[in-house]
Protein backbone atom coordinates (compact mmCIF):
# COMPACT_ATOMS: atom_id res chain seq x y z
CA UNK A 1 0.00 0.00 0.00
CA UNK A 2 1.20 3.47 -0.86
CA UNK A 3 0.14 6.60 1.02
CA UNK A 4 -0.12 9.92 -0.76
CA UNK A 5 -1.81 13.28 -0.53
CA UNK A 6 -3.58 15.35 -3.15
CA UNK A 7 -3.80 19.10 -2.62
CA UNK A 8 -6.92 20.99 -3.68
CA UNK A 9 -6.76 24.78 -3.88
CA UNK A 10 -10.33 26.01 -3.73
CA UNK A 11 -10.89 28.94 -6.13
CA UNK A 12 -11.50 32.35 -4.58
CA UNK A 13 -15.17 32.78 -3.67
CA UNK A 14 -15.90 29.04 -3.93
CA UNK A 15 -16.57 26.20 -1.51
CA UNK A 16 -16.11 22.46 -1.78
CA UNK A 17 -18.08 19.53 -0.41
CA UNK A 18 -16.26 16.18 -0.64
CA UNK A 19 -17.94 12.94 0.32
CA UNK A 20 -18.46 9.25 -0.30
CA UNK A 21 -21.49 7.71 -1.93
CA UNK A 22 -22.47 4.41 -3.49
CA UNK A 23 -24.66 4.63 -6.56
CA UNK A 24 -24.59 5.97 -10.13
CA UNK A 25 -27.64 8.20 -9.66
CA UNK A 26 -25.78 10.28 -7.07
CA UNK A 27 -24.87 12.93 -9.65
CA UNK A 28 -28.50 13.53 -10.55
CA UNK A 29 -29.69 13.52 -6.95
CA UNK A 30 -26.98 15.96 -5.85
CA UNK A 31 -27.81 18.22 -8.81
CA UNK A 32 -31.48 18.25 -7.74
CA UNK A 33 -30.50 19.05 -4.15
CA UNK A 34 -28.34 21.99 -5.19
CA UNK A 35 -30.90 23.64 -7.50
CA UNK A 36 -33.79 22.75 -5.19
CA UNK A 37 -32.24 24.68 -2.31
CA UNK A 38 -30.83 27.69 -4.16
CA UNK A 39 -31.74 29.27 -7.48
CA UNK A 40 -28.59 31.41 -7.37
CA UNK A 41 -25.93 28.78 -6.61
CA UNK A 42 -23.43 27.97 -9.37
CA UNK A 43 -21.82 24.54 -9.11
CA UNK A 44 -20.07 21.60 -10.69
CA UNK A 45 -20.34 17.99 -9.52
CA UNK A 46 -18.02 15.07 -10.22
CA UNK A 47 -18.58 11.49 -9.02
CA UNK A 48 -15.99 8.70 -9.33
CA UNK A 49 -17.80 5.53 -10.28
CA UNK A 50 -16.28 2.45 -8.56
CA UNK A 51 -17.60 -0.38 -10.74
CA UNK A 52 -18.81 -1.05 -14.25
CA UNK A 53 -17.32 1.54 -16.58
CA UNK A 54 -15.54 3.33 -13.68
CA UNK A 55 -16.19 6.74 -15.24
CA UNK A 56 -16.18 10.15 -13.64
CA UNK A 57 -19.84 11.18 -13.88
CA UNK A 58 -20.45 14.92 -14.11
CA UNK A 59 -23.22 17.50 -13.87
CA UNK A 60 -23.36 21.25 -13.37
CA UNK A 61 -25.02 24.54 -14.04
CA UNK A 62 -21.59 26.16 -14.51
CA UNK A 63 -19.07 24.59 -16.89
CA UNK A 64 -16.01 26.20 -15.30
CA UNK A 65 -16.93 24.76 -11.88
CA UNK A 66 -17.68 21.39 -13.51
CA UNK A 67 -14.17 21.41 -14.99
CA UNK A 68 -12.66 22.13 -11.58
CA UNK A 69 -14.69 19.37 -9.89
CA UNK A 70 -13.69 16.96 -12.66
CA UNK A 71 -10.01 17.87 -12.35
CA UNK A 72 -10.17 17.31 -8.56
CA UNK A 73 -11.94 13.96 -9.06
CA UNK A 74 -9.25 12.86 -11.51
CA UNK A 75 -6.49 13.86 -9.08
CA UNK A 76 -8.12 12.01 -6.16
CA UNK A 77 -9.16 8.98 -8.22
CA UNK A 78 -10.95 7.25 -5.35
CA UNK A 79 -14.01 5.17 -6.17
CA UNK A 80 -17.44 6.25 -5.00
CA UNK A 81 -16.32 9.73 -4.01
CA UNK A 82 -18.05 12.93 -5.08
CA UNK A 83 -17.07 16.57 -5.16
CA UNK A 84 -19.26 19.62 -5.43
CA UNK A 85 -17.47 22.89 -6.17
CA UNK A 86 -19.79 25.88 -5.84
CA UNK A 87 -20.13 29.62 -5.39
CA UNK A 88 -22.82 32.13 -4.41
CA UNK A 89 -23.83 29.98 -1.43
CA UNK A 90 -22.38 28.35 1.69
CA UNK A 91 -22.04 24.65 2.58
CA UNK A 92 -24.37 25.08 5.56
CA UNK A 93 -27.22 25.63 3.07
CA UNK A 94 -26.79 22.15 1.56
CA UNK A 95 -25.19 19.82 4.09
CA UNK A 96 -28.31 18.44 5.77
CA UNK A 97 -29.99 17.73 2.44
CA UNK A 98 -26.84 16.07 1.08
CA UNK A 99 -26.51 13.95 4.24
CA UNK A 100 -30.14 12.87 3.78
CA UNK A 101 -29.53 11.77 0.17
CA UNK A 102 -29.99 7.96 0.28
CA UNK A 103 -26.77 7.27 -1.65
CA UNK A 104 -24.48 9.45 0.47
CA UNK A 105 -22.42 7.53 3.01
CA UNK A 106 -20.33 10.32 4.52
CA UNK A 107 -19.10 13.88 4.11
CA UNK A 108 -15.33 14.29 4.46
CA UNK A 109 -15.30 18.08 4.39
CA UNK A 110 -17.23 21.19 3.46
CA UNK A 111 -14.88 24.15 3.18
CA UNK A 112 -13.43 27.11 1.33
CA UNK A 113 -9.96 26.33 2.75
CA UNK A 114 -7.14 24.60 0.92
CA UNK A 115 -7.61 20.84 1.36
CA UNK A 116 -5.22 17.91 1.35
CA UNK A 117 -6.85 14.55 0.69
CA UNK A 118 -4.89 11.70 2.29
CA UNK A 119 -5.12 8.58 0.11
CA UNK A 120 -4.14 4.94 0.34
CA UNK A 121 -3.45 3.23 -2.99
CA UNK A 122 -3.47 -0.56 -3.37
CA UNK A 123 -3.47 -2.85 -6.40
CA UNK A 124 -7.28 -2.50 -6.45
CA UNK A 125 -7.48 1.29 -6.39
CA UNK A 126 -7.51 4.31 -4.10
CA UNK A 127 -9.39 5.16 -0.93
CA UNK A 128 -9.61 8.32 1.15
CA UNK A 129 -8.13 7.92 4.63
CA UNK A 130 -8.76 11.47 5.78
CA UNK A 131 -8.68 15.17 5.07
CA UNK A 132 -6.48 18.07 6.13
CA UNK A 133 -8.83 21.07 6.01
CA UNK A 134 -7.11 24.44 6.22
CA UNK A 135 -4.44 25.13 8.79
CA UNK A 136 -3.62 24.36 12.45
CA UNK A 137 -4.88 26.72 15.19
CA UNK A 138 -2.64 29.70 15.95
CA UNK A 139 -4.08 30.60 19.35
CA UNK A 140 -7.27 31.05 21.37
CA UNK A 141 -9.82 33.74 20.50
CA UNK A 142 -9.86 36.95 22.51
CA UNK A 143 -12.89 39.03 23.45
CA UNK A 144 -12.22 41.09 20.32
CA UNK A 145 -12.22 37.90 18.22
CA UNK A 146 -15.53 36.79 19.78
CA UNK A 147 -17.09 40.14 18.90
CA UNK A 148 -15.76 39.91 15.33
CA UNK A 149 -17.23 36.38 14.99
CA UNK A 150 -20.61 37.56 16.29
CA UNK A 151 -20.58 40.52 13.90
CA UNK A 152 -19.66 38.34 10.92
CA UNK A 153 -22.51 35.90 11.60
CA UNK A 154 -24.98 38.76 11.79
CA UNK A 155 -23.55 40.46 8.70
CA UNK A 156 -23.95 37.33 6.55
CA UNK A 157 -27.45 36.67 7.90
CA UNK A 158 -26.94 33.59 10.10
CA UNK A 159 -27.83 35.34 13.36
CA UNK A 160 -30.16 38.19 14.27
Amino acid sequence: MELQSVSLEIPQGCNLILGQTHFIKTVEDLYEIMVGISAQVKFGIAFCEASGDCLIRIASNDLSLQEIATRYAQAIGSGHTFLIVFKQAYPINFLNAIKQCPEVCTIYCATANPVQVILAETEQGRGILGIVDGFSPQGIETTEDVNARHNLLRHIGYKL
